[in-house]
């Protein structure tokens, strides 16, 4: 028996390192992009479950099913409000009320971004904001890169401000069961939704005053308020009705995810029933509406980010049988027992930079259950998974490796600008946007959320 025992202990040893190495070897092509990251993803798991990690089942019950139809459904409603011609309105009317200032019109837009991000996915924020963004601009004869940089550096900056708009708050809300209100007050305290926004004005006034503040005014032959009458869209809601649907229920949706623990029922499915109430009220309204189809809407998810978080659902659900999340957990113990505030400041500022290269979604899913392992030894998680969640939300600004919505606006501003943005380009603009928002930040979860509990 002792021989079969340590036969057991062998081969449980090499499974450990083979689950290690297939994690290694998938986050690496995630990073480098070697492949696509949803392929890199879905392979990953599948190798786990052919070498004995787990079985098909295990790594099917590892995906939050709950995160994923709250991404699905915000997606397909946002996808309606995208077609609504609120965006363009709401572009115009930044136009008129930075009259045609076009640093004023870069931090308003930015601030658009960032609100709407509190309740949309970064990607699709950035999708709608910049093809409406990109005519006031070339209007204004600004540089085009920078304003859709700073389009996708706010919608990635505030979707951890609330429950709805990113990946990681979704997934702490699945670690921790943290509700919705909770990312505005939580234990007599602010939390997630008032630090950052505090944190956010910051950050764009440092922005404004590096590189906005001396675009000027144009000149009475183009711009100013009379400007948004010449822009190359219209700005008018083209189907008042149809705009009037989609935000009763976009909103009806939020206030009822908002209310889940009086509903009892799981985000997701809340999610889902207002994408699918707000789907059946405009297709029984039919050719009454000026609306898009339902096949337009769902050909514009984005379905390799879906399949690229449920692999990486999975494929953390599989490096957590190796126990070393709860390993290095028992380990970090007395570091936290100690200092507090040192743990969490080493935490923060480790972070910050590792998710600059490393796609910050998998990165923060891993420590949030190492620190969920904390929690198990008498520590309180709340004020180590603040500080992951921003810490790693921030610091993907960094570069487009840390985050896919920034991969998309570069995108944009090559496709526009007919040229190759050098890293050198990019870098001019979000070391200062990612250095800025996270020292602000920094202090801030420091003096209300660490150090009181040290």
């Amino acid at each position: 028996m002792v021989e079969g025992g340590a036969v057991m202990v062998e081969m449980s040893d090499l499974t450990m390192w083979t689950t290690i190495i297939i994690f290694a070897a998938t986050i690496l092509a995630v990073i480098t992009g070697v492949i696509d990251s949803s392929v890199a993803a879905l392979i990953g798991v599948a190798a786990m479950v052919w070498t004995g990690t787990m079985t098909e089942v295990d790594a099917f019950n590892a995906v939050d099913w709950n995160v994923m139809a709250i991404l699905i459904s915000i997606w397909i409603i946002a996808g309606y409000l995208g077609k609504t011609g609120i965006p363009e309105w709401l572009s115009g009317e930044a136009l008129r009320i930075s009259g045609g200032h076009g640093g004023l019109l870069v931090m308003i837009l930015s601030m658009l971004s960032g609100i709407i991000s509190l309740v949309v996915d970064n990607v699709v924020v950035i999708l709608m904001l910049a093809p409406v963004a990109i005519p006031i601009v070339r209007h204004l004869k600004m540089p085009l890169t920078p304003v859709i940089l700073m389009i996708g550096f706010s919608s990635n900056f505030m979707g951890t401000a609330l429950l709805l708009g990113d990946l990681p708050p979704q997934m702490l809300h699945s670690v921790s069961g943290a509700e919705f209100l909770e990312f505005i007050w939580q234990d007599g305290r602010p939390s997630s939704f008032p630090i950052l926004m505090v944190t956010f004005v910051i950050t764009l006034a440092v922005m404004y005053v590096y590189g906005f503040r001396g675009t000027s005014k144009p000149d009475s032959t183009g711009g100013g308020t009379s400007g948004a009458a010449e822009l190359p869209f219209d700005t008018n809601i083209p189907d008042p009705k149809f705009a009037a649907i989609t935000l009763f229920w976009f909103f009806g949706t939020i206030i009822a995810m908002a209310l889940r623990e009086y509903l009892g029922m799981k985000l997701g499915f809340i999610a889902l029933t207002g994408a699918m109430l707000l789907i059946l009220h405009v297709e029984l309204m039919g050719h009454r509406l000026k609306k898009p189809d339902f096949e337009e809407v769902l050909q514009e998810l984005d379905w390799r980010a879906v399949f690229f978080y449920i692999g990486l659902f999975a494929l953390v659900g599989g490096f957590e049988k190796t126990h070393l999340l709860n390993d290095l957990a028992n380990a970090l113990v007395p570091l936290f027992q100690e200092n507090l505030i040192a743990g969490a400041s080493l935490l923060y500022w480790i972070t910050v930079p590792i998710v600059g290269i490393v796609e910050h979604d998998a990165y923060i899913l891993t420590f949030l259950y190492m620190i969920r392992d904390l929690g198990a030894q008498g520590i309180d998680p709340w004020p180590l998974w603040w500080m992951l969640v921003w810490s790693g939300t921030l610091g993907s600004n960094m570069t487009i490796a840390g985050a896919p919505a920034l991969y998309v606006a570069l995108n944009i501003c090559e496709r526009e600008e007919k040229r190759k943005i050098t890293i050198q380009e990019f870098l001019k603009w979000s070391v200062l946007f990612t250095i800025t928002s996270s020292i602000v930040c920094f202090i801030f979860g420091m003096l209300i959320w660490v150090i009181p509990n040290a």
